[in-house]
């Protein structure tokens, strides 16, 4: 998915939540509808994207690999299959610089690389009737990297192998008013990729484990 497509689909999403309450969007007063089973939310958050490298490779020239953190939009679709589980879709893309620093050639930038992760999880939603309602979540995510492109010398061509890992979250719901919700959202992701420079010449092994923290404002149909 290419920024501006996901930019789209945000103002889309935006503009379907405000249209579904168009008598009353900004009626923060009227009474919280909490959450309850079948029903659909959908979030929109800022969210930062912290590369938390635990473990890294590098063949050949050896030393570690850094990955920039980033920040970015996000857009979630949660459907409350009770009133307490809930799956979680969330959909985002970002933008990383990496390089490798304490190699024999010192420090090498070695280019950027789009990033596509989405993420489902299974959640439990304590206190659903009430305005504050905390929840837990688990599940799986699987990162796709795009539009990767070089430095320039020594590092002439570069990829990075997409991946599958575990998610684990926890967050916080408020609901503000009527259908209305605050949302504070933190979520651990295990993920490892290869990055293949020059065509394979030297590869980069390393743990991201990226931290995604949140916020943002929810819509509950």
């Amino acid at each position: 998915m290419q920024p501006t497509l996901f930019a789209t689909c945000l103002a889309a999403v935006i503009a379907c939540a405000f249209q579904a309450s168009a008598q009353s969007a900004f009626d923060f007063s009227a009474p919280p509808v909490g959450k309850e089973a079948g029903t659909l939310m959908v979030r929109l958050r800022a969210i930062g994207v912290i590369p938390l490298d635990s473990s890294s490779s590098i063949s050949v020239i050896g030393g570690h690999v850094n990955a920039t953190a980033q920040a970015a939009p996000e857009v979630d679709f949660s459907y409350f299959i009770t009133d307490n589980v809930a799956l979680e879709l969330i959909a985002a893309t970002t933008r990383h610089s990496v390089s490798a620093s304490d190699t024999v050639l010192g420090h090498v930038d070695v280019g950027t690389v789009w990033a596509l992760p989405p993420t489902l999880t299974v959640q439990y939603h304590f206190f659903p009737h009430e305005r504050l309602s905390p929840y837990l979540g688990a599940g799986i995510n699987a990162t796709f990297f795009y539009g990767a492109s070089a430095a320039g010398f020594p590092v002439n061509t570069v990829s990075f192998s997409n991946n599958v890992g575990a998610a684990i979250q926890a967050g916080v719901d408020y609901n503000i008013g009527g259908h209305w919700f605050a949302n504070l959202d933190v979520k651990q992701i295990f993920l490892n990729t290869t990055a293949s420079i020059n065509h394979g010449v030297i590869k980069a092994r390393t743990a991201l484990n990226p931290l995604v923290v949140g916020a943002g404002i929810g819509y509950r149909f």
